[in-house]
């Protein structure tokens, strides 16, 4: 295999095969590297693109860093069907297989107990939004808002938008907190992220939940059936589930 080896992730050695026609970054099928207990599942690429100063230049560029994503997504998504994979961050390059296997041997018992931590586990995600992504000049509720007459009405129309906002989020708030409270206590462990940013992310509505649940495989359609019966309680809201999921948030590496 000739090239840079792109590594995807640390796994135990598992007998399961991968998709026949799975390709990775670069459009290079992966392959297991094995060493002692633990293997890496990499790729070749190329010197050109992912030495380290045209890596740094295409990291730059949201095209080619989106379709590498999607190449990188690819390949753990098919591993955590057939494997519990610790998944590395994007563009994790080493100069050929002895690089990869002198960073197993350095890392074996940091990645082992971590590997043993997410054995037979996958990631879910959720996000609640609050459906009204709410400024102080819309009001909350459709129709023609009334006309002010005067400065006076138009202060207290503009007071009682605000208040209608406050009481979407804190409901929305509320909802959030009961929702996480209820998921942690089905998950083996839980991560809160940043709520995400509208303007970045495109979502409407306001974010007040981006968390994460690690969740054994076996009790995953009982948590999934639990997020389910609690979008009927979210009434003004927008509950999103996404996984199963490698454990990126459990993982410990940089993403």
């Amino acid at each position: 295999m000739s090239g840079l080896r792109y590594v995807y992730a640390i796994c135990r050695p598992f007998t399961a095969a991968l998709q026949a026609q799975l390709t990775g970054v670069a459009g290079v099928p992966p392959k297991l590297l094995h060493h002692g207990d633990l293997l890496a599942v990499v790729g070749a690429v190329p010197t050109e693109d992912f030495a380290e100063e045209p890596l740094r230049a295409h990291l730059e560029d949201l095209d080619w860093l989106s379709e590498t994503a999607r190449a990188h997504q690819s390949v753990i998504d098919a591993l955590t069907a057939v494997a519990s994979p610790l998944p590395l961050r994007l563009a994790t390059v080493f100069r050929d297989d002895s690089g990869v296997r002198t960073m197993m041997q350095d890392r074996r018992q940091q990645f082992l107990r971590t590997l043993e931590r997410l054995e037979g586990r996958v990631e879910w995600g959720v996000k609640v939004y609050a459906e009204d992504s709410g400024t102080d000049e819309r009001p909350v509720h459709t129709g023609e808002p009334e006309k002010a007459a005067t400065g006076r009405d138009y202060l207290r129309q503009r007071r009682m938008r605000n208040r209608a906002h406050e009481d979407v989020w804190e409901r929305a708030e509320k909802f959030a907190r009961q929702l996480h409270d209820t998921l942690s206590e089905c998950a083996e462990d839980t991560r809160i992220h940043a709520p995400q940013n509208a303007a970045l992310s495109r979502a409407p509505g306001r974010n007040v939940l981006n968390a994460a649940y690690l969740v054994p495989r076996s009790d995953s359609e009982g948590f999934v059936e639990l997020i389910e019966r609690t979008r009927d309680e979210a009434q003004g809201m927008r509950v999103e589930l996404t996984g199963p999921w490698a454990a990126y948030s459990f993982s410990g590496e940089g993403q």
